[in-house]
């Protein structure tokens, strides 16, 4: 969907910046260099495919996340999806043979059907996004927690979820080209597709769009079940990385997750954002926190440096949008 408002006279050089991710990437590099200065490593093509298998997760993860935020909603229920989904691929695996088989896409429908059931909530029955994904993740938890009595899961990631996140091929880890693949598709899907465009279109103006025609609901309950089912596919690659699943491992995402789309451009009232943005925003959130590993400094200094970086940026964001405008 064209942006209008870059179309201004006088204005041409708005037609092909896009701030935000210009300034997402221009951040990226002088986290570059900040982090060459601490570690002589920092800049090898060998740490840096590191960072890129890392953020491959949040980078699928963010991708579903981008669908509902650009519809103007929000998906709470994220942390516990991911958990769901490396759960039950992981518990499909005890099976035998046949649940070895479907690990993946068994992790995969689990998180459509908490999608699904979000999309519902929201589309058809009018409840809030917040509420109704905060709620979905309360349910999720329980039933988790109930499933593993509380406890660590037993149940180990099958040899598929392991070769597809740990492994590599000529160095390329199997985890970043995942997501280029993921990344491609949601780009076909977002500029090449009538759902691509009605996403748009409903962020912008959702009453506008249904008196155009658009299937507004079906499109807000298809865009949440893809979110709970990229969300878990997340959950999939990252049991798979870490050889099982582990209560509470999608906790670490739901902010990242969020703060990767805005960063890099997406508005969080919908309408308005593009995939390289959340591309740029997946790699800064990535280096940042690897930099503060490396600085060494305590967890309570790397979550200040961390919201306070994140904070500035979406001041930054907000500030270019009103300008903009």
């Amino acid at each position: 969907m064209t942006d209008t408002t870059a179309q201004t006279p006088g204005r041409p050089w708005r037609q092909r910046v896009d701030l935000p991710v210009v300034t997402a990437f221009g951040c990226i590099v002088i986290l570059l260099a900040i982090g060459s200065l601490y570690s002589p490593n920092f800049l090898s093509p060998e740490y840096l495919l590191q960072q890129l298998k890392v953020g491959a997760f949040l980078g699928v993860i963010a991708t579903g996340m981008m669908l509902v935020i650009l519809l103007g909603q929000i998906d709470l229920s994220v942390p516990w999806t991911v958990t769901l989904g490396a759960m039950m691929a992981s518990a499909a695996v005890s099976w035998g043979p046949m649940g070895e088989t479907f690990a993946i896409p068994f992790g995969v429908l689990c998180g459509l059907a908490i999608g699904l059931i979000n999309g519902i909530g929201v589309a058809y029955l009018r409840i809030p996004s917040m509420i109704i994904t905060l709620a979905v993740n309360a349910v999720a938890q329980g039933l988790m927690v109930a499933y593993t009595g509380g406890f660590a899961p037993q149940d180990s990631a099958s040899s598929a979820m392991k070769v597809l996140a740990a492994q590599s091929t000529f160095g390329v880890p199997h985890a970043v080209i995942v997501w280029v693949v993921v990344g491609a598709l949601a780009v076909f899907m977002l500029t090449r597709t009538t759902f691509g465009r009605y996403v748009y279109g409903i962020g912008n103006k959702e009453v506008a769009a249904y008196l155009s025609g658009v299937p507004t609901q079906r499109v807000v309950m298809i865009a949440f079940a893809l979110c709970g089912g990229l969300a878990a596919f997340g959950g999939v690659l990252l049991a798979g990385y870490a050889g099982k699943a582990a209560q509470s491992m999608g906790d670490a995402y739901l902010l990242p997750a969020i703060a990767a789309v805005v960063l890099g451009g997406t508005s969080i009232l919908g309408g308005r954002g593009s995939y390289l943005g959340t591309v740029a925003g997946v790699i800064l959130i990535t280096l940042l926190q690897s930099i503060l590993s490396v600085m060494q400094i305590a967890e309570f200094g790397r979550q200040i440096i961390y919201g306070v970086v994140i904070i500035a940026m979406l001041l930054l964001y907000g500030r270019s949008s009103r300008v903009n405008g």
